[in-house]
């Protein structure tokens, strides 16, 4: 059995020997079926959380669409929803249940902890004491309780969380053009590396140093010459600040609510997030695996369900 995590940007595919992460834009109309085809072959578990892509009318429009390609590849698959159950058709459940996958998962190991999955564009903070009560819930009601929160470590707009900067000691208001990702600002201040970044640039630009400096210095409509190096590490650090505030206030809101004494990390952001939070970083003990997290739970949850 494989596990599948389909989301709006990546889609994560973990099987019994390793894991595979390939850039699949939903928005962009990517062959999700094609890129499924060389695992085909044997049973499939399924979460998604790309049914929210900006390409279908609605989440239901979505799900029919990710439902289809799966079910043109695999036999008979398996698709996790929200309510903690396995379905075999296109339902509402299956909008936005791969955090919840993850969840089902961690909970017998780590009961009385919260989940703190850093990704590309999302971040989830799951009280595992709260599994059973948080089933059910969309993402509109995530959003609204502070367990989602819409910033991640690659594909954040800078302008969505910084509106000024301090550039030669003057209160300088920023650009709101998508000029500059996160994954720009984690570069330059070295919390990933260049191969870590895996989306495309805001200007389709190179992932290197260099160049993150430079759409950096357009945040405030400026070339690297203008505010020199030093400006433009300025502007990664004032949104790194305003980050890791937001998150860490939203993880001491969950932990203090849940009663939870321990916290675990995973995704991308999860040994920066583990040193800044005092948790602990899945990928220690799971390796790559931590990195598709929703795809080995779902896999794991199917195949103790079975």
């Amino acid at each position: 059995m494989i596990g599948i995590d389909v989301g709006g940007a990546n889609l994560k595919v973990v099987d019994e020997e390793s894991v595979h992460i390939h850039y699949c834009p939903l928005w962009k109309g990517a062959p999700l079926a094609d890129l499924l085809t060389p695992y085909q072959g044997g049973a499939a578990a399924v979460v998604m959380s790309g049914e929210l892509a900006d390409s279908f009318s609605c989440k239901m429009d979505g799900i029919c669409h990710i439902v289809d390609a799966i079910k043109s590849v695999f036999r008979a698959p398996l698709f996790y929803g929200t309510d903690g159950r396995f379905h075999t058709s296109a339902v509402p459940q299956l909008a936005a249940a791969n955090w919840l996958a993850s969840a089902d998962w961690l909970r017998e190991r780590y009961p009385e902890a919260v989940f703190l999955d850093i990704g590309s564009t999302t971040t989830d903070i799951i009280p595992l004491p709260l599994y059973n009560e948080m089933k059910g819930m969309t993402d509109l009601r995530r959003l609204q309780g502070g367990y989602l929160i819409y910033t991640g470590m690659l594909r954040t707009n800078l302008a969505a969380h910084i509106r000024s900067v301090e550039i030669d000691g003057i209160r300088t208001p920023v650009s709101t053009e998508y000029f500059a990702a996160s994954a720009d600002a984690h570069l330059v201040l070295g919390h990933i590396r260049d191969a870590d970044y895996t989306c495309p640039a805001p200007d389709w630009g190179g992932a290197t140093y260099q160049a993150s400096l430079r759409r950096l210095a357009r945040v405030v409509c400026a070339d690297p010459d203008e505010i020199g190096e030093r400006g433009a590490i300025r502007i990664a650090e004032r949104f790194w600040e305003v980050q890791r505030e937001i998150i860490s206030k939203a993880v001491q809101q969950v932990m203090g609510e849940s009663g939870a004494d321990m916290l675990l990390t995973c995704g991308i952001g999860s040994a920066l997030f583990a040193r800044e939070l005092n948790g602990r970083d899945l990928r220690e003990e799971m390796g790559e695996a931590s990195d598709a997290l929703p795809a080995y739970a779902v896999r794991e949850v199917a195949l103790r369900s079975a």
